[in-house]
Formats: C-alpha cells, sequence, structure tokens
C-alpha cells in the first residue's frame, strides 16, 4: 500500500529549514540539504513531505524521490546483472539500481552518518562525476545520475564523514528545544492527521497547490537573476575569513541565492539573498571562529591577586601546578610544536584468526619505510569469500549448463583499519616537549596509515575538556598543521576522553562490524582517575610518554585497568 506522508505546509515551524529545502528544488545545483538534529525534530517528516513538490521530469511525471536504506547492498544502490535474461538469451543486462531511479530527482538518506562506508564511497564517486559506472570481468554499464542528496542525521549517533559532509550544499542544525505553544501545536496537527489522513491532506490542498506554483514560477525566472559584482566579493571575503577550503562553497553560496531571489520575487541577487543562506552554506564548511568581542573593555583591569594568594578551596595556583598527579589547572593553555616523531615497532594488530590462514606474526612497525597496507596488517590479501559470484561465473562457463566451475567473491580489500588516538595534551606534557615529541609520533602513525589507505581519528584531552583533533576520516598525509594547533594545559580529563573513546568506537562497530579499530592511549599518566569501571576499548594500546627520574607508573597502571598492551614511548633524549 502506498504510504500517506504529512503535508509539507501543514509542518508547524521550521521555517528556515523549508525554506532550504525549497531553494533547492527551485535550483537542484545547490546541492542537497543536511538536516542535523535531535530524535522527533521533524527532519524525516519535512524531507519526505518534499516529495509533493518536486517538478514534472523530463520524461513525463514527477521528478523521483527515492530512499536510500541503511542497509542496501552495493548492488542495489549501483546496479545489478539481470541473471535471467543472461541464462536465456546470453545478454549482459543490468536492472536498474537506486542512482539511476533518482537521476533528475532527489536521493534521501535518514540516518546519513550510518551509512556504511563502502555506500559513501560510491555515492562521494558518483556525486563528482554526475555518472555511475558498473564494471564486471570486463562488461561495463555506465548511465547519468545527477540528483540532489537530502540527508537527516541524530549528531549524537555519530560524526559524518567530512568527504560526504562537503558534499551536501546547504546545513542546517535544528535547535534542540521549542516553545510550549509550537509544541501543543504540533501534536494537534498530528492527532488530526492520524485521525483521517485524507480529510486532513485535503484540507491543506490549496496551500500546496499554491506552493508548487510559487516554485514553478521561480524555477523559470531563476536565469533571468543578475547579481552586483559586490556580491561576488562579498561571498569570496567571507568564505576566506572563515576558512573554508576550496570553492564549492562560494559557487554553492551564488546558487543559493540567487534561488532566494526568485523565491522572493526579485531579478537581483540582494543583501536579503546573501545574508540568509550565508549560515546554511558555511555551518558544515567554516574552520574558523566567528570573532566576538570581549566580554570586559579592554581597558578594565584584571582581577586584583597575588602569587601566593588562595582561593576559596584553600591550595594556591602554585601548589596546583606542583600537584605530582598533574592537575593543572591554574596553567593557561601553551603552545607546542611538533618534533620528529621516533621510530618504534609494536605489537601486530589484534584481529580474529580466520581459520584458512595463521595468525600474523610479523610487529607493526612505525616510522619505517613499507609500503602498502603493512601499517595495520589488517587488511587482508585477495582472499575468497564464501559468497558466489554468479556473474563471474556465468562469463567462466559461457553460458553453457550444467556450469563446470564456480567462482567466488573477492574480499573488497581485507578488514578495514581505523587508528583512534587519545592525545593527552593536559599541563604536565608541556615539561621536557613531551606533547611535541608525542604530537611527532602521531604524525608519522598518520603518514604511515595514509600509505596504507586506512583511517585516523584523534581526541586531544587536555585543559580539562576533550577536543576532536581529527574526525574519522581517510588518513591525511600530514597532520602536522591540526596538531600544531593542539594546545597543552590545563587537568587531565582521562575519564572523559576513554567514556568519549568508547561510545565513538561501539557507534562505528554497529555501522560497520567488520572495521577493527586500534586505540593508542599516549599520557604520561599523571592523574588520580581510575578508569577500571569503563568499558574497555579492545584493541588497545597504552603509550607511556613519561619521562623522569622516578617514574610513578600510572600509564602502567591504566593499562591494567583497560586490558590494554602497555608500550613506553622513547622520548628524543633516549633514542
Amino acid at each position: 500500500m502506498p504510504v500517506v506522508e504529512f503535508p509539507f505546509t501543514a509542518v508547524v515551524g521550521q521555517a528556515s529549514l523549508k525554506k532550504a529545502l525549497l531553494l533547492n528544488v527551485i535550483n537542484p545545483r545547490i546541492g542537497g540539504v543536511l538536516i542535523s538534529g535531535p530524535r522527533g525534530s521533524a527532519k524525516s517528516t519535512l524531507a519526505r513531505a518534499l516529495a509533493a513538490l518536486l517538478p514534472e521530469s523530463d520524461k513525463g511525471g514527477k521528478s523521483p524521490f527515492v530512499t536510500l536504506p541503511l542497509g542496501a547492498s552495493e548492488d542495489r544502490l549501483t546496479g545489478s546483472l539481470d541473471l535471467q535474461k543472461v541464462l536465456s538469451e546470453r545478454e549482459a543486462t543490468f536492472h536498474e539500481g537506486l542512482l539511476a531511479k533518482a537521476h533528475g530527482g532527489v536521493l534521501y538518506v535518514d540516518e546519513v552518518n550510518l551509512l556504511a562506508d563502502t555506500l559513501v564511497d560510491l555515492l562521494l564517486d558518483v556525486a563528482a562525476s554526475g555518472v555511475n559506472i558498473v564494471e564486471r570481468d570486463g562488461i561495463s554499464h555506465s548511465h547519468a545520475a545527477r540528483f540532489s542528496l537530502i540527508g537527516t542525521m541524530n549528531p549524537d549517533e555519530g560524526e559524518l564523514r567530512p568527504q560526504l559532509l562537503d558534499r551536501f550544499g546547504l546545513c542546517l542544525e535544528q535547535p534542540a528545544s521549542m516553545s510550549i505553544e509550537e509544541r501543543i501545536a504540533i501534536v494537534q496537527q498530528r492527532d488530526a492527521f492520524d485521525r483521517d489522513p485524507e480529510s486532513f491532506i485535503a484540507d491543506y490542498a490549496a496551500e500546496q497547490v499554491a506552493l508548487r506554483e510559487r516554485i514553478e514560477r521561480a524555477r523559470h525566472a531563476l536565469a533571468t537573476v543578475t547579481a552586483p559584482a559586490w556580491v561576488y566579493a562579498h561571498i569570496a571575503r567571507r568564505c576566506e575569513e572563515s576558512g573554508v577550503e576550496g570553492l564549492r562553497a562560494d559557487v554553492t553560496w551564488h546558487r543559493a541565492a540567487q534561488a532566494h531571489a526568485v523565491w522572493r520575487g526579485g531579478d537581483t541577487i540582494s543583501q536579503e539573498d546573501v545574508d540568509t543562506v550565508e549560515p546554511w552554506v558555511l555551518a558544515h564548511r567554516r574552520t574558523r571562529e566567528e570573532a566576538t568581542p570581549p566580554s570586559t573593555p579592554p581597558s578594565s583591569p584584571p582581577p586584583s591577586s597575588t602569587p601566593n594568594e588562595k582561593p576559596s578551596g584553600g591550595q594556591s595556583s602554585a601548589d596546583r601546578r606542583s600537584d605530582e598527579q598533574g592537575q593543572w589547572g591554574a596553567m593557561p593553555p601553551l603552545a607546542q610544536n611538533m618534533l620528529d616523531g621516533q621510530p618504534l615497532d609494536l605489537p601486530a594488530l589484534r584481529l580474529p584468526t580466520p581459520t584458512n590462514r595463521p595468525a600474523a606474526k610479523q610487529p607493526l612497525s612505525l616510522g619505517g619505510t613499507r609500503k602498502g597496507g603493512e601499517l595495520g596488517q589488517g587488511r587482508a590479501n585477495a582472499a575468497l569469500t564464501s559468497r558466489p559470484d554468479w556473474f563471474s561465473t556465468l562469463i567462466a562457463n559461457r553460458g553453457q549448463w550444467p556450469w563446470r566451475q564456480l567462482r567466488y567473491r573477492k574480499a573488497r580489500a581485507g578488514q578495514p583499519v581505523l587508528h583512534l588516538v587519545l592525545l593527552d595534551t593536559s599541563g604536565s606534557t608541556l615539561g621536557k616537549r613531551l606533547l611535541g615529541q608525542a604530537k611527532g609520533w602521531v604524525d608519522n602513525l598518520t603518514r604511515q596509515a595514509y600509505v596504507a589507505r586506512e583511517q585516523m581519528a584523534v581526541l586531544g584531552f587536555g585543559n580539562d575538556a576533550v577536543t576532536p583533533l581529527l574526525t574519522r576520516q581517510r588518513a591525511p598525509k600530514s597532520l602536522e598543521a591540526t596538531l600544531n594547533s593542539a594546545d597543552g594545559g590545563g587537568g587531565t580529563p582521562l575519564r572523559k576522553a576513554v567514556a568519549q573513546a568508547g561510545r565513538l568506537i561501539r557507534q562505528w562497530q554497529r555501522r560497520e562490524p567488520g572495521l577493527h579499530i586500534r586505540t593508542y592511549l599516549i599520557t604520561d599518566g599523571r592523574t588520580r582517575e581510575s578508569v577500571s569501571d569503563l568499558p574497555k576499548l579492545g584493541d588497545c594500546v597504552v603509550m607511556d610518554t613519561e619521562h623522569s627520574f622516578v617514574k610513578r607508573g600510572q600509564a602502567a597502571r591504566l593499562a591494567q585497568q583497560l586490558g590494554a598492551l602497555y608500550w613506553t614511548l622513547p622520548t628524543q633524549e633516549s633514542a
């Protein structure tokens, strides 16, 4: 039975989100919308309601609105071989996948941040070229696949890969709360819809028709919109100030401003158009925070204090800095640049060993020059799976029956590996440039993960906070600039960092069960906190950066509590 969707015009509030979605209908070249917000904030309702407002397609009928399920296979997304025709007619014929069906319309992904990485890679390739190419055993099939990508996500359930994030033209973050009046109106609307959907839809039919007609007029007028010279200069300057990478933001901003101009009935881009779409264009691309005025005038003197003055707790700041456990809460953040990392050998990743091949016995070399997938040793050799490859089987037997040989699918690229680094940036790591040396080792790991085409994520913990330094992504060539931007100082929120790492690991492994995650906890252990009651981090190595004449052995204690391997990180003085 067809699903009856809630009318777009009946959704209470959400004015910004409605407008952003409509601008993409007016100009699909904007690139789609990413909707980020908590559960129950009408993200999916509005996205699906947009289907009724899509214009007529070139082939006749409504433009397609296609939903990509999280559990979809690669063949379901890209297209699959028609086995029946190969057997009966000996012709290679492909069934259309979701990418072909979405051409000229909208591809919608609910909980897009939970989409498997294999599907994300395919989406990135097609979104960049506008063409889907399916190649199997010498037979190739291609078709156009241009569509607007609409995604919804709950940020509490994990981050979205940066490569896919940038593919969304606009990004809107839904507020976590709403007024009492809005809550009452939403419940009343939903109750009326559930009681009698047909009558409810009929009540809003006139508004829906009027909205479609307005969209159609705007689409036809889009080509007539002009842009004064100041618009280009303003967009370029704001993108530069926000530190966006590349020029996709500039182009998207201009297209969105054009669509907004025709939406309000204008023929020239105005300041209103530019300002309205700015936060939606820059929300997911900004790398520099907006400058905020100081809370007190610059001429105001700092609060009076003396070096030996004690706070209400009875402990002086000097006493806190000399705390033997390293809780340097009074120390302001200080910069410490990366030093060159030292070569280091670690045990191999603790991977589950398949029954058909021996366990890996070679050590993991960090800082060497080996190439390929040897860094993580988690990428299996080109092994065969237990899943038959029907297409290869048909080709190998040249259509003869019964088959003389059966072919099996090859593993895509072995078991994917993700290196999750927890880097201690507290004040106690600033002495003897331990933080700079640890940064050098992390950069060394990153460079080799890049060669092995593995993934990286880095969390810094210090200043009583946990800060994502690198969200999960394929390892870059170097992290030097990112690591150098991480200042050291403050206390050591170790429990908070381990707990957050545990949540991330569970999220990632739920989304991709075959993913192997190795966690590196790099710390001097100078904290009183215990992590014995926290969930274990799986394949984990505690890297001890403590370098003093008398060692306290706290990092070894942490390794025991986490069930992790313990390793001493060599310093430049000891190397």
